[in-house]
């Protein structure tokens, strides 16, 4: 498995807890993620400390993870963004402390699963 650069566990406990992008640039953001959870979003689970989301490992979806993560790490370095790859499993693990918990189990709830292929 290969994971991507994340910010250090002492900056993300450091920062407050919002998003630094714009009213568009939120909406063009969760445009994004609704496009990639339909075509390859597998699960979505809540953990003690933010969320474990699952996708297919199809061609093209892990870049597209990466460069959503790599706008989030930016936009919110309140959380640790990690993306995890294997031949058979993609994922992506959210981590934070604090109210940044609460605010992880918020996001995404509103995405659509991928449909399971026949």
């Amino acid at each position: 498995m290969t994971a991507a650069h994340t910010p250090d566990e002492e900056t993300t406990a450091s920062a407050p807890v919002a998003c630094s992008l714009t009213m568009a640039g939120l909406a063009e953001q969760a445009g994004h993620w609704a496009r990639l959870a339909v075509r390859a979003m597998t699960t979505h689970a809540k953990t003690a400390d933010g969320l474990r989301v699952g996708f297919r490992p199809e061609p093209g979806i892990e870049e597209e993870l990466r460069a959503l993560v790599a706008v989030e790490t930016q936009c919110c370095p309140w959380a640790t963004w990690t993306v995890r790859a294997s031949a058979t499993q993609l994922a992506l693990d959210v981590r934070a402390t604090g109210d940044g918990v609460t605010a992880l189990h918020g996001m995404f709830t509103g995405l659509q699963q991928a449909p399971v292929p026949r």
